[in-house]
């Protein structure tokens, strides 16, 4: 992996923070971001689902989806 040294150097220092070695740590920051910003957690969901328009929208572009009016890039 190549980065900047300047983002290197954050890397490292954050690595040294938490004690762990460089490896474990952006495996640790990478599986972080991955489940924080690809997930949301069971309240979050619950408050999603009560919200009736946004469920009806949601399932109205799965279905314009589905019949190939869109597709995902």
């Amino acid at each position: 992996m190549r980065v900047d040294d300047s983002i290197y150097d954050m890397i490292k220092l954050a690595a040294e923070g938490q004690k762990r070695n460089l490896s474990n740590f952006i495996e640790f920051a990478t599986l972080q971001y991955l489940t924080s910003s690809q997930f949301v957690d069971n309240d979050e969901m619950t408050e999603i689902l009560k919200d009736e328009d946004l469920v009806k929208n949601l399932m109205s572009g799965l279905d314009d989806f589905k019949n190939g009016d869109y597709k995902i890039v």
